[in-house]
């Protein structure tokens, strides 16, 4: 059976946020707390084309998705504990 993030200690490290503005070359989104945070993509992530079509749907559907509270960086396995960890 898979965690999720809000069962383990590692939630305290991250914030449920959801996108506000979607355009190359920038995510904005806002948390919980009403902060607003300018995502940090990486070279790959700010190349794809499959990435930026998601992070549109993402936004139109108004998804809450995980983002590091300390690198402001959405995590890769949504709110799932990874298996390496």
């Amino acid at each position: 059976m898979k965690q999720l993030l809000d069962d383990t200690k590692m939630i305290k490290n991250i914030a449920a946020a959801q996108l506000v503005k979607v355009f190359f070359p920038f995510v904005i989104v806002k948390t919980e707390d009403h902060q607003y945070w300018k995502l940090n993509l990486s070279e790959k992530e700010s190349q794809d084309p499959l990435f930026w079509e998601s992070m549109k749907k993402i936004l139109q559907e108004k998804i809450w998705v995980p983002v590091g509270r300390k690198y402001h960086q959405m995590l890769d396995n949504g709110w799932e504990i990874s298996p390496e960890s």
